[in-house]
């Protein structure tokens, strides 16, 4: 694939158009020297190791959620060897952490995500309908297995039995937050971090909260976004660090 094909898988991935104008990394924030690209790393973030990790595994291109952190040294690394860097920053947040992401419900079993909070015009959160209610601990068993683990768990007030009909993925905290998704008919609110506000909005609606952890949820993000790649793009390599 050109530089410039996977560049446009990534916006297609990440709906990128909806950060147009906005001062966050949305597309190339270093050119590629390559022709094509046969062997995409994916990263989070860099780290002292980058470059020989790009130089190890010979790669064409770099996907990295958090650019700003490259060091002038591992810029000039790049630049030297011809490997360029995608960058996608509230676009991968949004769509493949906690937010409205259909990979999230398709993997979980939910049904059709439903637009439930909005953040400047973009979709903010989701509510998802399950084939089955179940009980609100079975649920949670199924997030901790999707995400190898979680930070906080809180049971609903009816206790970890209650059933769940119903789950809210928000990229926030908040009490109207809490209160909208109450209202949506979720009885589970699952975000990255637990915020403090949200707690007397918690209390009233009665509502259980998961809370995955940032990283957790991002990581869950990067591995999600490898699968969609290798299934949308026959003969591209996809590599994240170890």
């Amino acid at each position: 694939m050109e530089p410039g094909q996977v560049q446009r898988l990534f916006d297609e991935l990440l709906c990128a158009e909806r950060f147009a104008g906005l001062a966050d990394p949305h597309g190339v924030f270093l050119p590629s020297g390559r022709s094509g690209v046969q062997r995409l790393g994916l990263a989070l973030e860099p780290w002292p190791g980058l470059s020989a990790w790009v130089e190890r595994e010979r790669l064409d291109l770099l996907f990295v959620h958090r650019p700003w952190q490259l060091t002038g040294e591992q810029r000039r690394d790049l630049e030297a060897c011809g490997v360029g860097v995608l960058a996608y920053h509230l676009a991968f947040d949004e769509r493949l952490t906690t937010g409205l992401n259909p990979t999230l419900a398709a993997a979980c079993g939910w049904g059709e995500p439903e637009i439930i909070a909005h953040k400047e015009g973009r979709p903010l959160g989701m509510a998802c309908t399950l084939p089955v209610p179940c009980a609100f601990g079975a649920e949670v068993e199924r997030l901790r297995e999707q995400f190898s683990g979680l930070e906080q768990v809180a049971p609903p007030a009816a206790g970890p039995g209650a059933e769940v009909g119903r789950v809210a993925v928000v990229g926030a905290m908040n009490d109207a937050l809490v209160r909208s998704a109450h209202r949506a008919g979720a009885g589970l609110y699952v975000t990255g971090q637990w915020r403090q506000p949200a707690r007397q909005a918690v209390r009233e609606t009665g509502i259980g909260v998961v809370v995955l952890g940032h990283g957790r949820s991002e990581l869950w993000g990067l591995r999600a976004l490898g699968r969609l790649l290798h299934a949308r793009a026959e003969g591209l390599a996809v590599f994240t660090p170890a």
